[in-house]
């Protein structure tokens, strides 16, 4: 199933205040072709996003701009201009006009400081791929619904809340490959058997 919502943080490429763009905050939310962390726990697997994933939501889809996934701190909104989304060569790059607001101003301090430099992403997946590479499971993630770019304080998940949040879509795969690899072994009996038959006919 592909209708739960998911809280990622992602590999960052840079998040910052641009003097030049009159204080904006500037990054990229994703980076596109880099591999996480092993994720999931006990049950452990790569992701890596592709380009594109971002197309067609940040076209079609109401999204803010949030500090710590909290919808009581909107700094920006992409369908009232002050929330900037494309991809790039890089990933998905963010320009945020953040309000002139007291815990907004404090933000921009703690962003200036270093204090807090990093963002995650709230999404579903609509079209992802589940694979095997160096004997670890891989999901490679193609298509997204976006719901909020988040600068936050910490990584907005835990390797436990990933395999929770992901493991209905890698369920599906390890029932798929478990089907299709008791199917091969099922063929490959059958054919065993059936070659025994021919020798006894042929006997």
């Amino acid at each position: 199933m592909k209708n739960k919502k998911e809280i990622r943080m992602l590999p960052i490429q840079e998040l910052r205040i641009d003097d030049s763009l009159d204080g904006k905050i500037v990054g990229h939310a994703s980076v596109f072709d880099s591999w996480s962390e092993t994720l999931g726990g006990i049950f452990p697997f790569k992701e890596i996003v592709r380009k594109g994933t971002f197309t067609e939501t940040i076209k079609l889809d109401d999204i803010r701009a949030l500090f710590n996934h909290d919808p009581n701190f909107v700094l920006g909104r992409n369908k009232a201009g002050t929330l900037e989304l494309e991809e790039d060569e890089i990933g998905l790059r963010v320009v945020i006009t953040p309000p002139d607001t007291s815990w907004a101003n404090d933000l921009i301090k703690n962003l200036r400081r270093g204090d807090i430099s990093q963002m995650s992403i709230g999404f579903i997946v609509l079209e992802d791929t589940w694979g095997t590479q160096d004997g670890i499971d891989i999901r490679e993630i193609k298509k997204v619904q976006l719901f909020d770019v988040s600068i936050v304080t910490y990584p907005a998940y835990t390797q436990t809340d990933v395999g929770v949040r992901a493991m209905e879509s890698y369920k599906d795969y390890r029932s798929k490959l478990d089907d299709a690899q008791n199917a091969a072994k099922r063929a490959k009996e059958k054919q065993k058997l059936q070659n025994i038959k021919t020798k006894i006919k042929n006997l």
